[in-house]
C-alpha cells in the first residue's frame, strides 16, 4: 500500500487506535477492523517496536472502510490525543516540559517544532515533515501514511491533528486549536495543518 517499503513509524499508530476502538466498538468490531487490516494477530500482543509504515496505512484503509468517516475521524483524532499523551509521558524530558511550558508560546513554539522535525521519521515514516513557526505554525507531512493511496471529500488524518492538538496544548497554550487544511486524500501535494492559538 505504501510507495516506500521498508519505513517504520512509532507503535503507537497501531496501539492507541487498539486501545480506542475497544473502548468504544467494542472487541468484536475492533477484531473486524483489524483482521480487514491483515492486522489481527496485534491484538493478542500489541507491537512493542517500529512498525512498518504499510500496516498503519492498512489500518487507516480499514477504520474508514468499516467505520466510515466520520467514525474514523473520531477514532483516529482520540487515538492521535492518547498518542500525545505518551509523549508527554514518556518522550519529552519533564525538564524541557517545564521550560516550555514558562517560555512566550511563539518561542515555545519553535522549540517544540524543532524537536518534532528532528523525530519526524518515527511518525511521517517515509513522509517528509516541514513546519514554519508563527502564529499560526504551519506544519505538513508530503507522503502522508496514514492516508495514502485514499480518496475522501475532505481532510482525514486525525490522528495527526489530535497528536498535534494534545502536545501543542499541553507545551505551547491550552488555547491551541489544530485544523487540517489540506489533505492528500483530496489531492492536495500534502496533509497540512495550521495550529493557532
Amino acid at each position: 500500500m505504501s510507495a516506500v517499503t521498508g519505513a517504520r513509524i512509532g507503535p503507537n499508530a497501531i496501539i492507541r487506535v487498539a486501545e480506542v476502538m475497544r473502548e468504544t466498538v467494542g472487541e468484536a468490531g475492533t477484531a473486524d477492523v483489524f483482521r480487514e487490516a491483515g492486522l489481527a494477530p496485534y491484538l493478542d500482543a500489541l507491537p512493542e517496536h517500529m512498525v512498518d509504515e504499510r500496516e498503519v496505512t492498512a489500518l487507516h484503509h480499514a477504520l474508514r472502510a468499516m467505520l466510515g468517516d466520520e467514525r474514523a475521524r473520531a477514532v483516529s483524532h482520540e487515538a492521535g490525543l492518547r498518542t500525545g499523551d505518551y509523549l508527554l509521558a514518556n518522550r519529552i524530558p519533564r525538564l524541557a516540559q517545564r521550560v516550555l511550558k514558562v517560555l512566550p508560546p511563539r518561542l515555545a513554539a519553535r522549540v517544540l517544532l524543532a524537536a518534532i522535525g528532528k523525530h519526524s521519521w518515527t511518525f511521517a515514516g517515509s513522509g517528509v515533515f516541514k513546519a514554519e513557526p508563527g502564529n499560526p505554525v504551519r506544519v505538513s507531512i508530503a507522503g502522508c501514511p496514514v492516508c495514502h493511496g485514499m480518496t475522501a471529500d475532505g481532510p482525514i488524518c486525525a490522528f495527526y491533528a489530535g497528536t498535534f492538538e494534545r502536545l501543542f496544548r499541553t507545551l505551547v497554550s491550552r488555547r491551541t486549536v489544530v485544523t487540517e487544511t489540506a489533505c492528500q486524500a483530496t489531492g492536495a501535494p500534502a496533509c497540512a495543518f495550521e495550529l493557532r492559538w
